[in-house]
């Protein structure tokens, strides 16, 4: 992608596929981009990203190769290394994962054996695929047994937890989701798991960065293994890695390789170790308290006008939006709003009566329009759009208005001027 006169390899050469990307780069500039799980990392890290390190394969380890010419990728993979255990105060890091669902699969082979229990959130109260749902590789290969949000209160109610634990004596309690407002209590997790003599395994994927940041409660303390995607929050390649307690890092790296995979991903390596450094600057950190912030105005913004927030709220970085009472479903709700530009995305809510394919929730992420540089006046402005195109879908001069606004809005916060 260039913005010289000259035409690029891929444009030149084929011209579909860049024109694809030319779309998509369109989409992502124009567009509200407020799905939770989505994020713009830096020029720096594209760069890492599609650079010639692609070329090399590095099965193993550094200084422990099955391949010769990796004195160089060596270099990289240590310093991705070193710069994630003093990000996160880690004993050990593993940055070879390819994405979340590995790193979960890697954990849990390193703690249990085919078979045994695992608990897990379930997937409707905020959990991920791979924390045991049937059709992941997670509840086809172990005993899985769910606990879930309060009914009332909709968070994790830890004693109900502790006496489930006891009951179900499972080999590996995972903490972390996909849709949990809420601050998630790893100390209480850690306390339950002593108890009943499980393995902790949390999954941050979605919190990393504000975990990082000290922002949010950091389970690397408290947990035998910590796997999280570095794409999200933390604003890195789309890829994943896995610290534990040192004890634990032997099984890990030999259930990365040469249990799941071969060859690492050297070009994404050397792009989660741009993403590390700049996660140790303090405008890192000053980004991920605005994420806080930039949550708790929609929060009180979608309060003023009548929506019921599952949780009551958010601590972190995105709200689940139960949308009964306006009449609408979390598919139509999707649809309406990409009408007009801004990109959510459906989902259940705790108990939800609808299907997973129509829910009766969307799920709403800050992480993208913050590293445009929106705070808490865009915010307010960004929920008078959701609700002027929610209540009024069929009305196409209100929907334009507001696609043109998104537009403005966009326009005023630009992002990759200069691909």
């Amino acid at each position: 992608m260039s913005n010289n006169k000259s035409k690029s390899e891929i444009e030149s050469f084929d011209p579909e596929v860049y024109a694809s990307i030319q779309k998509e780069l369109t989409r992502e500039r124009n567009n509200l981009e407020l799905i939770a799980s989505e994020n713009f990392p830096s020029t720096a890290v594209l760069e890492a990203q599609g650079s010639l390190l692609q070329n090399k394969y590095a099965e193993g380890y550094p200084r422990r190769r099955y391949y010769g010419g990796c004195e160089f990728v060596d270099q990289i993979e240590e310093l991705a290394i070193e710069r994630a255990c003093k990000l996160f105060g880690a004993e050990h890091v593993n940055v070879q994962p390819l994405s979340g669902v590995p790193a979960n699969m890697a954990a849990y082979f390193a703690l249990a054996k085919f078979g045994d229990t695992i608990m897990g959130l379930a997937l409707p109260h905020g959990g991920h695929l791979s924390h045991g749902h049937k059709v992941s590789f997670s509840g086809r290969w172990f005993n899985i047994v769910h606990y879930q949000v309060d009914p009332k209160t909709e968070l994790i109610d830890y004693d109900v937890l502790l006496k489930l634990a006891r009951e179900e004596h499972p080999k590996i309690i995972v903490a972390g989701a996909s849709a949990y407002p809420r601050t998630i209590r790893f100390d209480k997790f850690r306390e339950i798991c002593d108890d009943v003599g499980a393995y902790l395994v949390t999954d941050i994927s979605h919190i990393a960065g504000l975990v990082a940041a000290g922002v949010h409660p950091s389970p690397v303390p408290y947990a035998d293994i910590v796997t999280t995607t570095t794409h999200k929050t933390l604003r890195g390649p789309r890829s994943a890695m896995i610290m534990c307690k040192e004890k634990w890092a032997k099984n890990v790296d030999r259930w990365v390789f040469p249990g799941i995979h071969g060859g690492p991903h050297m070009h994404t390596i050397a792009a989660k170790a741009v993403c590390f450094k700049e996660a140790a600057q303090p405008e890192f950190k000053e980004y991920q308290k605005q994420i806080i912030r930039n949550a708790k105005t929609l929060e009180v913004e979608f309060t003023k006008l009548g929506y019921r927030l599952v949780a009551g709220g958010t601590d972190t970085h995105l709200l689940l939006v139960d949308l009964r009472n306006k009449n609408i479903t979390g598919k139509d709700a999707e649809e309406f709003l990409g009408r007009a530009g801004i990109t959510v995305n459906r989902n259940t809510i705790p108990y939800d009566p609808q299907s997973p394919f129509v829910t009766s929730g969307m799920r709403i992420g800050v992480p993208a329009v913050t590293t445009r540089g929106m705070r808490e006046s865009e915010m307010k402005k960004i929920c008078e759009l959701i609700n002027e195109v929610l209540m009024n879908p069929e009305d196409k001069k209100i929907v334009d208005k507001a696609a043109k606004d998104v537009k403005e809005l966009c326009g005023a916060f630009p992002i990759y001027a200069s691909l």
